[in-house]
């Protein structure tokens, strides 16, 4: 590594990615799905540490580093660092230690936004644009989640997952993440969707009204269409949202992405805080953790 090339070791976020609410307005013709969601990210997340090194490199720490895959093919931080390197031409001499406080297999985007924040912490040591539209498709294959990932911001979703609309007015959200320690695997849950499961029209998205209220009311009147098949494959999002709607000041609970992380909605981070230690009290087996919606990079 050249004096030239020098950088400093820095630390990229990879939010937890909540589907507010999640349309599944059919299937296409290549098998695939056309989506709707509202997308939002929290607080909480992974992180990225990065240094320089002679080669590439992955170090795993946090409390879920151990339920990766061993395969180093399989995962998808390697996957970004090499496909962005090779596109742009250069060596990827880094050392990524991804510190993993993401559920596996959860519904809340850790791998996708673990990816991300390896194309957007390379893009920054090697002075490329993220917007660049090379960035983008090479998002695009990773996953359908990392483009909005790679964004980092609330935003709409469609199509399957390549319609992006940031939005910049949307209220902050406190959010209490619950996860019953079970994986559900993504595509299980899409295999054993029904047509009955669809909502197939398309509505309107929720302009921010500038009210929390008024916006979570709005919120409410959509769905998660997965929730039927993943509540059959894992029967345990049933009890979580149960359990959720069940709190004080709970506002709203619902399932996000294929699950099996459910959320629920709070007026404060008081009441968020001690609807999470009532939950951890009588559930002490499942994974809760307090959060509030974040701005995007």
């Amino acid at each position: 590594m050249t004096a030239h090339d020098a950088w400093m070791p820095f630390v990229e976020p990879a939010p937890a990615k909540i589907n507010l609410f999640l349309q599944v307005n059919g299937r296409r013709n290549d098998g695939y799905h056309d989506l709707e969601s509202l997308v939002v990210f929290t607080a909480f997340g992974d992180a990225l540490h990065l240094q320089p090194a002679a080669g590439l490199f992955l170090e795993r720490t946090g409390p879920f580093a151990t339920l990766l895959p061993d395969n180093p093919d399989e995962d998808l931080c390697l996957q970004a660092a090499r496909t962005l390197a090779a596109a742009l031409g250069r060596d990827p001499g880094v050392t990524l230690t991804l510190e993993k406080n993401i559920p596996v297999a959860a519904g809340i985007g850790g791998g996708s936004s673990d990816a991300a924040a390896v194309l957007r912490a390379l893009c920054r040591v090697w002075q490329t644009d993220v917007g660049d539209p090379q960035v983008r498709d090479i998002a695009g294959q990773l996953g359908a989640d990392v483009p909005v990932c790679l964004l980092g911001t609330t935003a709409e979703m469609r199509g399957i997952g390549d319609v992006i609309v940031p939005r910049s007015d949307d209220p902050e959200l406190n959010l209490l993440l619950v996860n019953p320690n079970r994986p559900l695997s993504t595509a299980s849950v899409f295999d054993a969707l029904l047509d009955s499961d669809m909502t197939t029209v398309s509505l309107a998205d929720p302009e921010p009204p500038g009210d929390a209220e008024a916006y979570l009311d709005i919120v409410s009147g959509r769905r998660n269409d997965l929730t039927r098949p993943a509540c059959d494959l894992c029967p345990e999002i049933g009890d979580v949202l149960t359990a959720l709607s069940g709190l004080v000041d709970c506002r709203l609970a619902r399932m996000s992405g294929s699950g099996p992380t459910c959320f629920g909605v709070f007026d404060g981070p008081e009441s968020c805080a001690r609807a999470a230690a009532q939950l951890s009290d009588s559930h002490p087996g499942w994974w809760v953790c307090p959060t509030r919606t974040r701005a995007g990079f």
